[in-house]
């Protein structure tokens, strides 16, 4: 929490205390704030970074729901071979496949736009992989008894499946934005003549005469804030995500009891 703190601490200085090191900011002043302000369009910068966190998770979680369901419910020939070179691609380095994505945005015209940001992060091996332990662990009562109902493979999913996984779902879900809310790397690859987004924004207050700590700090603060206060709103679903492993109980009255299980942490940065 002390890099928190001290992050805070400093954009709460007085410019001219900005390389001080008490402990504790006095005076305090908001004035980095206000010179963060006038750098850069902070409403915008937020605004879009919500809108390419959305759309990543979103795309996300769609293709995680569709593939987690057809490698956990149907079989088929080369299954696990098919699901073992999915999965495998969660174990090639990003900077692999950095080039290829790029060379492909180029093609695309892509470039210099929110949308080349999004469209490579659309898909998530690991998502699946989670989305897969739920789904196996699934009744398969349910579905067969579903399927005698007349119902088809994607009514089953959308009104049986997917609404007995909201907590493993939402869990997934709030990772998956934090970790594209985040992101640096990828944004600063494609961005590279405009800072649209919050994390490139930071690079506004660097430059050849030196570094602007107070507004840096300020900007910063206030990219935390949003997913700090997401983080301390619903940190039950986001420790579920990976402290349980998803494990089905026996109907008990009337209704089935679902646990979702794992391990997380959540760095601000």
């Amino acid at each position: 929490m002390f890099p928190i703190y001290w992050l805070v601490a400093t954009s709460l200085r007085r410019p001219g205390d900005v390389s001080s090191l008490t402990p504790l900011p006095w005076p305090l002043s908001v004035e980095n704030y206000f010179d963060a302000a006038d750098k850069v369009d902070v409403i915008r910068l937020m605004v879009n970074t919500f809108g390419v966190a959305l759309a990543s998770t979103c795309g996300q979680m769609l293709i995680a729901i569709l593939a987690s369901y057809a490698f956990a419910v149907y079989k088929f020939k080369f299954q696990g071979l098919l699901y073992l070179a999915f999965v495998g691609t969660w174990l090639v380095p990003y900077q692999v496949t950095m080039l290829p994505n790029y060379v492909l945005l180029n093609q695309l015209g892509l470039l210099n736009t929110l949308s080349g940001v999004v469209v490579p992060t659309l898909s998530s091996a690991l998502a699946v992989l989670m989305m897969r332990t739920h789904m196996s662990g699934f009744p398969k009562e349910l579905i067969e008894a579903a399927r005698m109902d007349g119902r088809s493979s994607w009514s089953i999913l959308w009104t049986v499946v997917v609404p007995n996984l909201r907590p493993a779902l939402a869990a997934l879900a709030i990772l998956l934005f934090i970790n594209s809310w985040n992101e640096y790397f990828w944004p600063a690859v494609v961005l590279q003549s405009s800072n649209d987004v919050l994390q490139l924004g930071l690079r506004s207050f660097m430059g050849t005469e030196g570094d602007q700590w107070g507004p840096m700090m300020a900007l910063a603060g206030l990219a935390c804030l949003p997913i700090f206060v997401l983080y301390i709103v619903l940190q039950r679903h986001i420790v579920n995500a990976f402290v349980r492993s998803g494990l089905w109980f026996p109907p008990n009255r009337g209704g089935l009891l679902y646990a979702a299980s794992g391990s997380a942490t959540a760095a601000f940065s």
